[in-house]
């Protein structure tokens, strides 16, 4: 499964030309001389406010770090009469080149200080931009931007299990900063962290009720059926806009609630849409390094026309979808350390290569 791919040379600040005038930008964030930044997008007029200005906001203390991992190349599974399998080589991990990627984002917490949404509580998503993190990281940015600006402008409306876009800017260093309506600071990872842990020290207590054991079971699965709902009508509203996730997994689900009791106000939203790709007909033929990693794999699949090609790409996504719902179904019932994602994925990978090989179809 690809990650981080390389991406083409557009860069964020063109990514938003044409949308306003030029816009002075705040020395806030440097000390040397100030520069203007264009906003664009010549066919996508969001709905809300968007602020271009970072004088329309206040950064707050730092919230995190994260990155990416890079799948290199993958080699297919060996095949033939004879051949011994094991569940490492069905998990394909000797067969996978892994490495981090090189783009590093920052999280802020802050807020809107201007305009008709003064007082509205943001996440600030730092891209390092080309200066550190070179042209990926750029085109990451403007990849994301443009993707949100797009949903966001739709007809049928904004989507509730999206992470909402309010503005973003770039400072005189080339950092792009994105500011998104703070939905919660929390994702599923930490959530089914912070459940596997509960498992732990409720075994080790010696006089649990076994009334209440059943009660946070069922509170439990009644909150992740309510979060597996929210993922996948996001993915659905993703999918009728020709738009694939393609980095779908628990770290990219945003929760306004960890609480179990609280599971009948939980709102799960789709983030990280930086690898988001464009199925749209008219876009399957665009050879850009974007699309490049999953129209190769496509093809290697047996899909060849446009239909195909997207039947494909929307599949992929839907793969990814399933190995989230198996680590939901997971590891917030399991004890802290016993399940993660990895082991999940080689375990599912396995047993799908296992049921082929039983058919006769893999050979």
């Amino acid at each position: 499964m690809v990650v981080v791919v390389p991406l083409d040379c557009l860069s964020f600040q063109h990514c938003l030309r044409n949308r306003t005038t030029h816009l002075p930008l705040s020395s806030r964030f440097t000390t040397t001389t100030t520069t203007s930044l264009c906003f664009h997008s010549p066919i996508i007029q969001a709905k809300l406010p968007f602020f271009t200005n970072s004088d329309s906001f206040q950064v707050g203390r730092p919230i995190g770090t994260y990155g990416f991992i890079n799948v290199t190349s993958y080699s297919a599974f060996p095949s033939g009469p004879g051949t011994d399998y094991s569940l490492e080589d069905l998990g394909g991990l000797k067969t996978q080149d892994v490495g981090e990627g090189n783009v590093k984002i920052r999280l802020y917490e802050g807020r809107v200080s201007r305009g008709p949404l003064t007082g509205t509580p943001v996440t600030f998503k730092v891209y390092p931009g080309r200066r550190a993190g070179g042209v990926v990281a750029d085109a990451l940015a403007a990849n994301e931007l443009n993707t949100h600006l797009f949903l966001q402008s739709s007809s049928k409306g904004i989507g509730q299990n999206l992470v909402l876009l309010v503005g973003g800017f770039e400072t005189t260093t080339g950092e792009q900063w994105l500011a998104f309506r703070d939905d919660g600071k929390y994702n599923a990872a930490d959530y089914a962290k912070l459940a596997s842990e509960r498992v732990s020290r409720d075994r080790e207590g010696s006089s649990w009720n076994p009334f209440e054991q059943g009660l946070t079971t069922k509170r439990r699965q009644n909150f992740i059926i309510k979060m597996l709902q929210g993922v996948m009508k996001g993915l659905a509203y993703l999918h009728d806009h020709d738009r694939l996730h393609q980095s779908l997994g628990p770290f990219s689900v945003v929760l306004n609630t960890i609480s179990e009791r609280e599971g009948s106000y939980l709102i799960p939203r789709l983030r990280d849409l930086a690898f988001s790709v464009n199925v749209r007909y008219t876009e399957l033929d665009d050879s850009g390094q974007l699309v490049e990693g999953l129209w190769r794999r496509a093809t290697g699949a047996g899909a060849f026309t446009q239909m195909e090609k997207r039947a494909f790409g929307i599949a992929d996504d839907i793969y990814e979808a399933g190995l989230f719902f198996a680590y939901m179904a997971f590891v917030p019932f399991c004890e802290a350390g016993v399940m993660d994602s990895l082991s999940l994925q080689v375990s599912c990978a396995a047993n799908m290569i296992s049921s082929l090989i039983a058919d006769n179809s893999f050979l």
